[in-house]
């Protein structure tokens, strides 16, 4: 009974968990979802357009500095200085002059006309512009009472004749070295010429309307979409609303108009403005999807609520699962998977009881290693006690003596190294040695070698460590060295050479061994190498044949074992030898660790 009232209980809680999740993610969404969709939409957008208008007005202001400069050549310009003065041109040069305005260095030009102060017109030759309809046409008045400045306006053409509204683009033209009355001059540009600001953008006209207006507000050229249907006077009321900004630079950065959103930009120099126009259609159409994915969610919530209601009854039987999960698959050695649960009730105690239990087989199973290494240790003291150190110092030094009284020199030498080699390799049961008695050990067995291999090799350490301080395992040179003699030197008689270098950098001992006998094959190197990346329990199946690499791999489990994956024992082949590398990390000693 008590059982069924925990069930009911469990089941009653989470039932009220997942209904107060749907309300909740029902109520957020609903709030915030699409305010903040609609708000990000928008800005993206018009982020979009404020881009597009300052490209439009980088465009505007190169424009107006090209038409500057070039009416500041044409007023340089010799022969237009000349005719200012008093005499005027000759009717040669007046022809030419007419023609050298016609080749200026700017693009879209229609037309043109230059009156000298003399009221004498420079124009194309089949143009019947004359000095009255110069003054009948009131063009001087767009040009203010600025001393010499590049003015644009945008007017109705009646001094070329064709009535047609046009950008013209015109200046005093004033002497550079007398006090004379100014001439003027005009250009009529071409639409094309204006189409250059708008053009590299006409690909975001199809959503939005983009332009050019003058000073005066006056649309002097606009795109926008054919169902563009905010009202037939949308450019002039847009116009109007950039007029009432009478400061240059970004005048309105994304304002929101009636109709929609509004980014105009106006030219210090020039006066004309350069603007986009986003309807709010256009602002507004992302939002359809979003309210349509927002629909589908709610589905799924409500949906979802009707499925967690069942799958949470049923929930109260997961702990249990997942203790018998943990304890079916636990295969003895992964100790770190203990069993977190947070139900409230008896299943937490049964799990922190496993992870305990998990503990206590851990430090068991620790207990037996380390009591199978101490009897490990055990056996291997009782083999070597079983040798009398002692008798076995003696009986050399007899031999030695003897060889000595009947002049053996070789003898003498041979039984000399051979004895402190075994002394130096028994050190007295420990298994760390300082490196000069370990160098002191392998240059006994060198020398042994070369008594019994006479001339076939020299040998030389360059130790550049304080060998006396230095700690290392014992017995792991001498194995290189064997290898290099029997291996290395085996096709040969004479003229080896074996050097033996030590060196430590970065908290790591390097011990080098280098002999220029034939080259390691290339197989035997990469097998030796690989064991690096190996378990220790594998390295037996690099060399299954018992005959070859048994040194080798003895060095690098007894390295493993005292100083961890740090360490590391790898072959490099020269064209002239070969080098065994020992890598230990620490320096030296190090306490063993566990593989």
């Amino acid at each position: 009974m008590k059982w069924k009232y925990k069930k009911s209980g469990i089941q009653r809680r989470y039932l009220k968990y997942t209904v107060a999740l749907m309300v909740l993610a029902l109520l957020l969404s609903n709030l915030g979802v699409g305010f903040c969709v609609k708000e990000r939409l928008t800005r993206s957008i018009i982020d979009k357009y404020e881009f597009m208008t300052e490209r439009m007005r980088y465009t505007l202001e190169y424009l107006f500095r090209k038409s500057d400069e070039v009416t500041a050549e044409c007023i340089l310009y010799d022969d237009v200085q000349e005719s200012l003065q008093t005499q005027g041109l000759e009717e040669v040069r007046h022809i030419a002059l007419s023609k050298y305005f016609a080749y200026i260095d700017l693009e879209y030009v229609a037309d043109y006309c230059y009156v000298d102060n003399k009221g004498n017109v420079y124009s194309r030759s089949y143009s019947d512009v004359s000095y009255e309809s110069v003054t009948e046409s009131g063009f001087q008045e767009y040009l203010g009472d600025d001393y010499s400045r590049t003015k644009w306006f945008w007017a109705e053409d009646t001094l070329f004749g064709t009535h047609e509204n046009a950008l013209f683009i015109g200046r005093y033209v004033r002497s550079l070295e007398y006090a004379h009355e100014p001439g003027m001059l005009f250009f009529k540009m071409e639409p094309a010429f204006l189409e250059q600001i708008t053009g590299t953008n006409m690909e975001l006209a199809d959503e939005a309307a983009i332009g050019v207006i003058d000073k005066n507000g006056q649309v002097c050229l606009s795109s926008s979409p054919e169902d563009f249907r905010t009202g037939e006077r949308v450019p002039e009321d847009i116009a109007e609303r950039i007029n009432e900004k009478t400061e240059a630079g970004l005048s309105l950065a994304g304002e929101k108009v009636e109709g929609g959103v509004l980014s105009a930009y106006r030219d210090e120099n020039s006066g004309f403005s350069v603007f986009s126009f986003v309807p709010d259609r256009v602002l507004n159409r992302g939002l359809l999807p979003v309210f349509l994915v927002l629909s589908g969610i709610y589905l799924l919530v409500i949906a979802a609520a009707m499925v967690l209601s069942i799958y949470f009854s049923r929930r109260f039987t997961r702990p249990i699962q997942v203790i018998k999960e943990a304890m079916t698959e636990f295969d003895g050695s992964n100790f770190d998977r203990i069993i977190e649960l947070h139900t409230n009730t008896e299943l937490d105690e049964i799990g922190r009881s496993y992870n305990e239990m998990l503990g206590n087989i851990q430090r068991l199973l620790e207990e037996i290693k380390a009591q199978e290494k101490e009897l490990r240790t055990a056996e291997l003291n009782m083999l070597i006690s079983q040798i009398n150190p002692h008798f076995l110092y003696n009986t050399l030094d007899t031999i030695y003596m003897l060889a000595r009284i009947n002049r053996e020199e070789t003898t003498m030498r041979m039984i000399q190294a051979l004895s402190k080699y075994l002394r130096l390799s028994l050190s007295k049961g420990n298994e760390i040695v300082t490196l000069e008695d370990e160098l002191e050990n392998v240059k006994s067995y060198m020398e042994i070698q070369q008594i019994r291999n006479q001339n076939l090799f020299t040998y030389e350490i360059n130790c550049q460590v304080n060998a006396s301080d230095t700690k290392v395992l014992k017995l792991i040179l001498q194995p290189v060295v064997e290898n290099a003699v029997k291996y290395g030197f085996q096709d040969i008689f004479e003229g080896g050479r074996i050097l033996i270098s030590i060196c430590a950098g970065d908290n790591v001992l390097y011990l080098n061994v280098f002999n220029n006998g034939t080259p390691i094959e290339k197989d035997q190197l990469e097998k030796i190498n690989s064991m690096n990346d190996l378990p220790i329990a594998e390295f037996k199946n690099c060399f299954p044949d018992k005959n070859h690499g048994y040194g080798i791999v003895n060095i690098l489990t007894r390295l493993r074992l005292k100083y961890g994956d740090g360490a590391a024992l790898y072959f490099t082949a020269h064209s002239d030898g070969t080098t065994c590398t020992i890598k230990i990390p620490g320096g030296g000693e190090q306490e063993s660790y566990e593989t």
